[in-house]
């Protein structure tokens, strides 16, 4: 059976709140003639990186915001029992959480991104 691995709900409070307050205010803003509309309501918040060891050519994943568990295969040319860091980013329109990112990183090579949700 594979493991799954969570990222902390403290960091990804904090990535949440980050993107909160970037638009804080924005929202009464919005239908007002002067508002900036090229700014734009998408924004990525980093949240943590955590170890990983590649079990079967897959990492797998706990995802907040009740995204689920998920696998990611990683590429067969990564062995089987090497360490890396996964790292998770929440997606953000205007503040509210749409989805997140993750990125397995090997080496300080991002080996694979894959996103759960609207990013």
């Amino acid at each position: 059976m594979a493991s799954y691995y969570s990222f902390s709900e403290e960091a990804v409070a904090n990535a949440l709140e980050a993107a909160r307050k970037t638009h804080e205010g924005t929202e009464l803003r919005a239908t007002e003639a002067g508002f900036n509309i090229h700014r734009g309501g998408d924004l990525l918040v980093a949240a943590e990186c955590i170890s990983i060891t590649v079990e079967d050519h897959k990492v797998c994943i706990n995802l907040p915001l009740h995204l689920g568990k998920h696998c990611i295969s990683i590429p067969i040319s990564v062995p089987n029992g090497t360490a890396g860091k996964a790292c998770l980013s929440i997606c953000t329109t205007w503040g509210f959480p749409t989805g997140v990112k993750v990125s397995v990183v090997i080496a300080g090579i991002t080996v694979v991104s894959q996103t759960f949700g609207k990013c």
